[in-house]
């Protein structure tokens, strides 16, 4: 990532010339590997600062000056806040949350501006970016809830996928020769980890990173792995930690297949782009691609999940992940809604369907229906008095009905009621004579299935 942490753009070297070494001898696991994940490898992500570096700190930073690990959007800020409100996910999403208009046209460095073009255009499930000056994996969220301070812990927020996060890093920390070891080796620090080798990065060193900016604004899970204290080690122990990273690397890479993974398509077979994958019980959600198709990354277990797509019905299904290092096929078929067709009816006859309210009542029961806008004018407030003088007419031949009833038989009788009393309730709630007012109105329908 940095340019003075060279042992990440070593590491990845080795591993592209191990790749293609192994997959030409024939390896099962390489073979398998290369031709069931679609691998990309970005040895720098800032080589002019790599040219640069002189010692511990030259090299850090772009020749503009820039982290490019703390220069994304705070997007953690926009999913709390809106969460605070209730918003989510209602009014704001729990997933792809849009890149604040401003934020491209501020201090941006062309290398960011460069990873989130690539990110967007480019479906990625799982992510790891190498750094240096500690040897532990970090994972998200990597911003604590007060911003980049910790004086307020209690205010940690973890992700919705807390588990599987701690699972990804500990594959990697786990799988690596060194890094749950007690001996710190060059690091002049006491181990924040516990000897597990992982920390959640808000709880240790608290920032506006990567990592938050790809769980939140695309599909990609992402953690930060430490290669080691040494940000700029001796070339002949290229070959010994080589040895204990190449199995973590390996490992880590084969956990894209876990999880569940399938297309959303309708019952024409049109693959869906951009229809939205939710897990029960996980606050977070995942798109399709360009090509209908998702993987959704979880830990073993059953899942219901549900597809949704815009004009369209959801669908729900049982979705089991086991242990072997195979996603879960959990495809979907999805069919019109019923909006869906309204619209598309209405827009073939570019009509409105609207109820006429000004209309005489007629002695056949039968409500007439109009599909122009609604009547205005003169005509309109003349039918509307007259309609208003019915009703009280109608009303004061009910009351004086009611007073001038009596009693014809001569056996004792419950005490007779008043004339107010004998008012048809209905017609008080739907007609109140002093603050009698009607409109006409453009009725629109929405159906939610």
């Amino acid at each position: 990532l940095h340019g003075n942490e060279v042992m990440g753009r070593e590491l990845l070297l080795l591993l592209m010339q191990f790749i293609c070494k192994e997959y030409n001898d024939d390896n099962p696991r390489v073979r398998h590997l290369v031709e069931s994940v679609r691998i990309h490898l970005v040895p720098s992500l800032n080589p002019d600062a790599y040219e640069l570096m002189g010692n511990w700190a030259l090299g850090h930073w772009t020749e503009e000056g820039y982290d490019i690990f703390q220069n994304f959007p705070d997007l953690n800020s926009i999913l709390w806040g809106a969460e605070d409100r209730g918003w989510v996910p209602r009014i704001v999403p729990n997933h792809h949350i849009p890149i604040p208009e401003n934020f491209l046209n501020g201090s941006v460095a062309v290398e960011t501006k460069a990873i989130i073009s690539w990110m967007e255009r480019t479906p990625f499930v799982l992510g790891a970016n190498l750094q240096g000056g500690e040897k532990l994996v970090t994972y998200p969220f990597d911003l604590h809830r007060g911003g980049q301070s910790r004086q307020n812990e209690g205010a940690l927020r973890e992700t919705a996928d807390e588990n599987l996060f701690r699972w990804l890093a500990m594959t990697y920390a786990h799988s690596h020769l060194t890094m749950t070891e007690n001996q710190r080796g060059s690091c002049h620090t006491d181990d924040v980890t516990g000897g597990q080798g992982i920390i959640n990065r808000a709880s240790w060193k608290p920032v506006v990173g990567m990592n938050d900016f790809s769980y939140l604004h695309t599909n990609c899970f992402e953690i930060s792995i430490f290669l080691g204290c040494d940000k700029f080690p001796h070339e002949s122990e290229l070959a010994s930690e080589w040895e204990n990273n190449r199995e973590a690397l390996l490992a880590f890479i084969e956990q894209v297949h876990r999880g569940i993974k399938g297309v959303v398509r309708d019952i024409d077979g049109n693959l869906l782009a951009n229809a939205t994958v939710s897990v029960e019980g996980i606050k977070h959600d995942v798109k399709t691609a360009a090509t209908g198709d998702y993987w959704r990354l979880l830990n073993p277990g059953e899942y219901r999940v549900t597809a949704r797509a815009d004009g369209y019905s959801s669908q729900t299904r049982l979705c089991i992940v086991g242990y072997d290092a195979n996603a879960t096929p959990c495809s979907f078929t999805l069919t019109k809604s019923n909006w869906a067709r309204i619209q598309q009816i209405m827009a073939q006859s570019r009509k409105r369907p609207r109820l006429v309210t000004n209309t005489p009542v007629n002695t056949n029961n039968r409500i007439n229906v109009e599909s122009t806008g609604a009547t205005t004018g003169p005509q309109n407030e003349r039918l509307r008095h007259l309609r208003l003088m019915r009703m009280r007419k109608l009303r004061m031949e009910r009351m004086r009905g009611s007073a001038t009833t009596t009693t014809t038989t001569t056996t004792t009788l419950p005490p007779t009621t008043t004339a107010t009393s004998t008012t048809d309730p209905w017609f008080d709630l739907w007609f109140e004579l002093d603050n009698a007012t009607t409109q006409d109105y453009n009725f629109e329908y929405r159906i939610d299935v």
